[in-house]
């Protein structure tokens, strides 16, 4: 057999299994996160973590597909971890940018969510107070003997 083939082979192999396990991953410690981020709404904190699990894996699995054609034939076993390393060594980079662009994107949707619930007061206000006197409740302060 071709040692591209295997190449081709093992790096599909090991790819696909790693958008696996970081999709597994993320869906099941990113439900708590979501939950936090939608205020306890846990069914479309479960939908919206199905849509990104889904989206996941489209574009890393598309990447994979991609980025599949070696550039150049491989001769020999030294040639074939080369490529191989090569190659993963690029999508688990691209598994890291998606993964932290998944978070900051989560974590700014969570900070707006959270200071709005600090700008909203916890009781409403209740009524006017009512002022003592048109000055308010301070007086003005009393002049000296001489009238200065």
């Amino acid at each position: 057999m071709d040692l591209t083939v295997v190449a081709y082979v093992v790096y599909l192999l090991i790819s696909v299994a790693l958008t696996v396990w970081v999709a597994r991953t993320l869906s099941r410690n990113g439900k708590i996160f979501l939950a936090d981020v939608l205020k306890g709404n846990e069914s479309l904190a479960e939908a919206v973590n199905h849509l990104l699990v889904v989206g996941f894996y489209l574009v890393n699995l598309g990447f994979v597909a991609l980025y599949l054609k070696a550039a150049e034939a491989v001769a020999d076993a030294r040639g074939l971890f080369e490529a191989l390393s090569v190659k993963i060594g690029v999508v688990l980079l691209v598994l890291g940018v998606m993964h932290l662009g998944n978070v900051w994107v989560l974590n700014r949707i969570r900070r707006r969510g959270v200071m709005e619930r600090e700008l909203t007061p916890p009781v409403g206000p209740q009524g006017w107070t009512r002022q003592q006197s048109p000055a308010g409740p301070w007086t003005p302060p009393a002049t000296g003997p001489t009238g200065a």
